[in-house]
């Protein structure tokens, strides 16, 4: 493509980090959008093309067959960006979820919430050309690729709408500490641990198979290069589940995952989530260790508010 042309696609298009839609948006402080599908260039939809065509071989080697399950469920286009609202339509019945656009960071509070709704937050931007192996924050091929097929499964469904269960005893359990810092401290660290068990199942999980071991996780799902590396590589610890291990594993965003953790099955997953409940609600999650992920300001300050 012309850079003249680039530059205009660019310009009118949903392109991650060059979408004028999206930053209207944000400047007028709407979270909830509708999807403009009307902006998607040509460009934008070459993109997803790409993204889908190399990908889907590792899918059929290394996913879990749930997922593969899921895809051929949603009929999801493998020529172009698919139509959120046609998504919803096969993919409600299944589990009573949907994808709910949105203009970009979704406070954890709210985010949880959604979990809880049924509604998972769903980014609307595709990355270009240019950046189709690496980008720092989600787009719709990460949402709706990785995520989204997975929303099919009974089991998983109901798995994240536990982890909006856990994000409200999160607030009933600190909600009656009167030392505000302590409370802020509590909840850092509770809320430290979640962010931790989230990453190493719904974003980075692996699980056994018929036909050994197999991705679950979006983050492993939507990253042509990941997904072979996590399931091949020598350079990856893969261990039993641990729970006291991943509540106090440092998770880090800018390379692939030297550790990862795997699960039995997803009715496994669910009860992890129920333990994580209960240690939650025991004070278990109080004290986990330091370290990364470092807890967004304003996720803790909505966490704080959520009791008042």
């Amino acid at each position: 493509m012309p850079k003249d042309s680039l530059v205009e696609d660019l310009e009118r298009g949903l392109t991650t980090g060059h979408a004028p839609f999206i930053e209207e948006a944000r400047s007028r402080g709407e979270l909830y959008i509708r999807q403009p599908y009307e902006l998607y260039t040509a460009a934008n939809h070459e993109s997803w093309r790409i993204l889908w065509e190399r990908i889907q071989p590792r899918w059929e080697r290394y996913a879990n067959s749930r997922f593969l399950q899921g895809i051929q469920t949603l009929q999801l286009p493998p020529d172009r960006i698919p139509l959120l609202e046609d998504v919803n339509r096969i993919l409600k019945p299944q589990t009573g979820f949907q994808a709910k656009a949105v203009s970009g960071y979704v406070p954890g509070v709210l985010f949880f919430d959604c979990l809880r709704r049924r509604e998972f937050p769903t980014t609307i931007t595709i990355r270009s050309a240019s950046h189709l192996d690496y980008l720092p924050e989600p787009d719709i091929f990460h949402d709706v690729a990785g995520h989204v097929p997975m929303h099919t499964e009974k089991a998983f469904a109901d798995t994240l709408v536990r982890f909006g269960d856990c994000a409200r005893t999160a607030v009933d359990t600190t909600a009656d500490i009167r030392d505000q810092n302590e409370r802020a401290r509590r909840l850092t660290s509770i809320l430290r641990a979640m962010s931790r068990f989230f990453w190493f199942t719904v974003e980075f999980g692996l699980m056994r198979g018929p036909r050994g071991i197999c991705a679950y996780g979006s983050g492993l799902l939507s990253s042509y290069g990941e997904l072979r590396h996590a399931i091949e590589s020598d350079e990856v610890g893969r261990y039993p589940f641990q729970a006291e291990w991943v509540i106090n594993q440092g998770s880090e965003i800018d390379h692939y995952q030297p550790l990862l953790f795997i699960v039995d099955s997803f009715d496994h997953l669910f009860d992890l989530v129920d333990q994580l409940e209960r240690w939650m609600r025991d004070g278990k999650l109080n004290n986990v260790a330091p370290g990364l992920p470092q807890i967004d300001e304003r996720d803790l300050r909505g966490f704080l508010e959520a009791a008042t």
